[in-house]
């Protein structure tokens, strides 16, 4: 049996559908469940982050998102603003160190001390910023999974 876990309970996330069936069909093939496929597809070197950590909310409140999955960001940037129901400015999450986002929490809503951003930082960013733009580059483009 094979188990692929993605996204978020109820909610299609396409990248992590299309991801998901790629991921599968590979190791069927692997297996040799499938036959192997016939083109070639450019190659994306691994990379190993160096460490990680979760940035959490400082306040409770409204979430208003400013950074999103696989971007990059730098020490010191704001990545989400924490506001009161009336749209004042209550707190922000901000990155302590440069690093690629690889978690994010969606819900609208966060409590003080709730997980919003997951950081991965690595030795060579700029190597996986290429690597996440190749991998976009390879994604099919044939229209969306689920309507």
């Amino acid at each position: 049996m094979l188990l692929y876990e993605a996204g978020e309970a109820l909610r299609y996330d396409e990248l992590c559908i299309r991801a998901g069936e790629r991921g599968t069909l590979n190791v069927m093939r692997h297996l040799g469940m499938l036959p192997q496929s016939r083109s070639r597809k450019q190659q994306i070197e691994p990379v190993t982050a160096r460490t990680s950590s979760w940035l959490r909310a400082t306040d409770s409140g409204f979430v208003q998102h400013l950074k999103q999955l696989g971007d990059y960001v730098e020490a010191g940037e704001t990545l989400a603003c924490i506001r009161d129901p009336f749209g004042k400015l209550l707190d922000e999450v901000v990155s302590r160190n440069d690093g690629i986002i690889i978690g994010k929490q969606n819900i609208p809503l966060v409590q003080e001390g709730e997980a919003m951003y997951h950081v991965a930082y690595f030795r060579q960013p700029d190597d996986v910023v290429e690597g996440i733009e190749q991998l976009q580059d390879l994604l099919p483009d044939d229209g969306p999974v689920a309507s």
